[in-house]
């Protein structure tokens, strides 16, 4: 089993009544109703991502100290970290 855990950005469109979620180092985005929502569509597309990641042998970005990320976003964003777990290949 291989675990993976990134920082994401985490941020209230008022406009839509949504969460919009930002895994800024995979660029990869989604969106929920609620945050706990928004959370679980954030962690689920990670451990697809790094499902085909796996299968296919590709080369990926590390994540980014969690710190450095929270500094670079504007006040109100929520940044909190998203883990993965898959099953590596021969298990």
């Amino acid at each position: 089993m291989k675990s993976f855990v990134y920082p994401a950005i985490f941020i209230k469109d008022k406009d839509e009544d949504v969460y919009r979620v930002l895994i800024p180092d995979l660029e990869l985005t989604t969106d929920g109703s609620f945050i706990e929502e928004a959370y679980l569509y954030a962690k689920e597309m990670l451990r697809t991502y790094f499902a085909y990641i796996e299968k296919y042998d590709l080369d990926f970005n590390q994540p980014t100290d969690f710190e450095m990320v929270k500094k670079s976003c504007e006040q109100g964003d929520i940044v909190m970290l998203v883990d993965a777990e898959i099953e590596s290949e021969g298990e």
